[in-house]
């Protein structure tokens, strides 16, 4: 029998027999409870680091914990395939997309395999493969057919060197990070989904799934950003409208400036024929080359320049000066904002900046503000000033008032207004799934009929070292004819958002063999909702409103029987070296196949899982990667010791058992309690881990302590058996491995989760304190559940007890069963 762990035949042989067996291969079965457990799944960049193991890890415990409790578990993985850096590989290598990611989730998979994952590989899924993408088409046409997805302008960033669009990512500092071009901003017709007609549900059903972290929550909350308030109209010089939403109308007569955004469609208008002309539309051809993150930084520079119009405040009828600044952006609220400088510290900055007037119309109960001399704008509630008919008003009163008066003179009305904008769909890349949409000179915008899909990528494209998609010179995928008139046609040459293929992926995983439908509705009604979703805090916005949407949409469709997809989310912690985020730059990356290839899989994830709670971030340890190979190792050798003593099935009786042998069933039985605790309950993988070491000591002790002669077999085989059992979801093919030394039967991952045994937790005695006069000044054993009179006559036996209250009169004793005894002497 070998002494050392030979972890690399040992995980070999378990994952190959996994294989052969279909190991984790599952159907829906209506007797069982099911638990649909699913980690985020990755891009196929090619290689895992040790994030993805992270990840992959947390979710691989509970698939298998669940697994051992009884549960029907879905633990599915597949690959997020479509996405820029595919084409940025075939311009730099000349490889074609496809190529370069089916490489890459070729290798990937291996990757996932070698960790001893429990994924049912017969669900995997692809969304760049023609039978996924097919109904990401599908899904589109959902939504048009309802009104949900539509056609309009919007302003991208564009590369006029390039020729071709760029997301934000690829704008460092107003310039194209490929060919340091200044960068234009440039009107196109793109797809957008209507996300904001879901807005108040998206918002208000965050309250039905309390099983989400709080800050996930705040931070979709904030995203929606939803506003009660007015909307006003102004009117500029010219006569035209401009309307305004405020939070704040009680504040309607403290308004001495107007702003509107760069993009606002009336500026033009507003500076033809004026002097400040060239000035204004030089500031906006500036700004313009501003992210929206710099633009609405708090920290960033708030910017403006005067139009040389007015506007009309329809409430107090004062002229007041129209300016355009870099901090209002076209796509929040109307484009356009009144100033109050008095009682918002943004305005007043401002103002102050551009010596523009500045006047209190709200003031604190009891005290007058200076507008002069004020440093501090004023925003909380108080008393109106200033404000015409509505002086002497509590301004909480007066904002209901002027709402009211607004609303009956026709200059505006309460309204709701949202920070979330309507979800833009359009990427001018080639690879992605197509936007199944086709333009006839005589019939307008057309669909592609279902029966039609998918529409496919075509192979054979040419990569131009600029970047443009190369479909737009595709001449065979452009060219079509239309589907309603028969017609010459041409198709959309966007392709949609790679967040469109991920926000519907996990109800394919249900059914991913179907080919006339995208889920089978009855196995969606099985699977669904997600029990547990596990990913990165970074995707808590985008991807997880946008899955939120479509399921939403899918469910007032009748097509699923869920409105939130996820019922538990957990966000785990980033992976740092030296504190620091690993990267390449920093030299700080860790690579998962080199300590898969020194320590074995089951160290990497033993480590992992034991160096940090999962939310926190877990600072990469070289001793601790040693530390948990120790451990393994250290397990190993206690089998290999013992288990020729306890392979024979033996009859025992529990009043037999001596006080060592209860003793070690006590920690046997608590530990059960503690690692199912920490899974199931608090996901504390660190202290499950911590509480398995535990075991392992008092099981050494136990073997150490006591002459092999001696031992009490079938309590050893409960013990050793039991720490098999637990460490399974950790340490999945170490777990197997001496499981079958242990001389048990099939897979240990086939097996129950080991039942506590409530009398093995009792303690037949039990430490109390000893006070004097309320000072502690001893600790005894006494046997649990002795009387008040025992417990004294215990304490008063105690030769320090006697040594301390010798010459003293023992005035009184005060019992605490189970807990202490406190002598009150004098």
């Amino acid at each position: 029998m070998d002494t050392r762990y030979n972890f690399r035949l040992v995980e070999k042989k378990w994952q190959q027999r996994w294989e052969e067996r279909g190991a984790f291969q599952v159907t829906e079965d209506p007797e069982k409870q099911k638990y649909y457990c699913l980690v985020m799944f990755p891009y196929p960049s090619g290689k895992l680091h040790m994030g993805h193991v992270r990840n992959y890890a947390i979710g691989d415990v509970l698939a298998r914990f669940f697994k051992m409790q009884g549960f029907n578990v879905l633990h599915p993985m597949g690959w997020d395939a479509f996405g820029l850096p595919a084409e940025n590989a075939a311009i730099k290598n000349r490889i074609p997309p496809a190529k370069w990611t089916w490489d890459n989730i070729n290798s990937m998979r291996s990757q996932l395999k070698s960790l001893g994952l429990s994924y049912d590989w017969s669900r995997e899924v692809a969304t760049c493969h023609p039978d996924y993408y097919r109904f990401t088409q599908w899904l589109f046409l959902q939504l048009y057919h309802h009104n949900l997805a539509y056609k309009k302008k919007q302003a991208v960033n564009w590369c006029p060197s390039c020729a071709t669009v760029l997301a934000n990512e690829q704008v460092v500092a107003g310039r194209c990070e490929r060919c340091d071009t200044e960068v234009e901003k440039k009107d196109l017709e793109q797809w957008f989904f209507r996300i904001t007609a879901y807005a108040d549900r998206l918002l208000e059903d965050l309250e039905k799934i309390p099983g989400w972290p709080d800050k996930v929550k705040l931070m979709q909350t904030n995203w929606i950003g939803r506003s009660v308030g007015a909307e006003v109209r102004f009117t500029a010089e010219n006569g035209k409208e401009i309307k305004i939403f405020t939070t704040r109308p009680d504040t309607i007569f403290g308004v001495t400036y107007m702003v509107l955004a760069p993009e606002h469609p009336l500026v033009e208008e507003l500076i033809k024929d004026k002097p400040e002309a060239g000035k204004v539309r030089e500031f906006i051809a500036r700004v313009k080359k501003q992210s929206e993150i710099e633009r609405t930084s708090a920290e960033g520079e708030k910017e403006g320049v005067f139009t040389g119009a007015y506007a009309i405040n329809p409430i107090s009828k004062e002229k007041i000066p129209i300016w355009v600044a870099n901090y209002v952006l076209m796509e929040y609220g109307t484009g356009a904002v009144m100033g109050v400088p008095a009682h918002d510290q943004r305005d007043l900055e401002f103002a102050r900046k551009y010596q523009l007037p500045v006047k209190v119309v709200i003031q604190p109960l009891g005290r007058d503000m200076d507008a002069a001399t004020m440093e501090e704008a004023y925003s909380e509630p108080g008393i109106m000033v200033n404000s015409g008919e509505f002086d002497g008003m509590d301004s909480e009163l007066a904002r209901l008032k002027i709402i009211e008066y607004m609303k009956e003179k026709g200059l505006g009305e309460e309204k709701v207004n949202y920070r979330l904008r309507d979800w833009l769909i359009s990427r001018q890349r080639y690879w992605g799934a197509p936007i199944p949409i086709i333009y006839c000179d005589h019939c307008g915008i057309v669909p592609v009929p279902e029966k039609d899909l998918p529409v496919l990528l075509p192979e054979n494209v040419a990569f131009e070292p600029t970047g443009e998609s190369p479909l737009l010179k595709a001449d065979s995928f452009i060219n079509t004819t239309c589907p309603q008139c028969g017609a010459p046609a041409r198709r959309e040459t966007d392709t949609m958002d790679t967040f469109v293929c991920s926000s519907w992926y996990f109800l394919r995983y249900c059914s991913p063999h179907e080919d006339q439908r995208p889920f089978d509705p009855e196995k969606v009604a099985y699977w669904m909702p997600v029990d547990q979703y596990i990913g990165g805090v970074e995707h808590a916005i985008l991807h997880l409103m946008y899955s939120r949407f479509i399921t939403k949409v899918l469910y007032d469709l009748n097509l699923v029987p869920v409105d939130e997809p996820f019922t538990n989310l957990l966000t785990q912690g980033m992976v740092l070296k030296d504190g620091f985020k690993m990267s390449k730059s920093k030299g700080n990356v860790v690579s998962p196949e080199e300590i898969i290839e020194n320590y074995g899989a089951d160290t990497a994830r033993l480590f992992i899982l034991f160096a940090a709670p999962p939310e926190r971030d877990l600072d990469w340890s070289d001793q601790g990667v040693e530390g948990a190979y120790r451990f393994i190792n250290r397990v190993w050798r206690l089998v290999q010791r013992v288990a020729p003593e306890v392979r024979e099935r033996m009859e025992w009786d529990v009043a037999s058992l001596s006080s060592a042998e209860k003793d070690l069933r006590r920690v046997v039985h608590r530990t059960i309690q503690r690692v199912e605790d920490d899974i199931k309950t608090r996901f504390n993988f660190n202290t499950a881990v911590s509480a398995i070491m535990e075991l392992t000591n008092a099981l050494y002790h136990y073997v150490e302590g006591i002459e092999q002669e001696q031992w009490y077999k079938g309590v050893l085989s409960e013990g050793l058996t039991t720490l098999a059992l637990l460490l399974a979801p950790f340490t999945p093919h170490f777990a197997e491995e001496i499981w079958e030394v242990l001389g048990n039967e099939g897979s240990v991952h086939e097996q129950q989760w080991p039942q506590v045994d409530r009398e093995a937790l009792k303690e037949e005695e039990i430490t109390i304190v000893v006070q004097i006069n309320g000072r502690v000044r001893d600790h005894i054993q006494v046997p649990v559940g002795l009387d008040n009179k025992g417990m004294e006559e215990a304490v008063l036996s105690q030769p320090k007890v006697v040594n301390l209250i010798q010459d003293k009169e023992l005035v009184k004793v005060i019992c605490v069963p189970n807990k202490l005894v406190n002598l009150v002497v004098r």
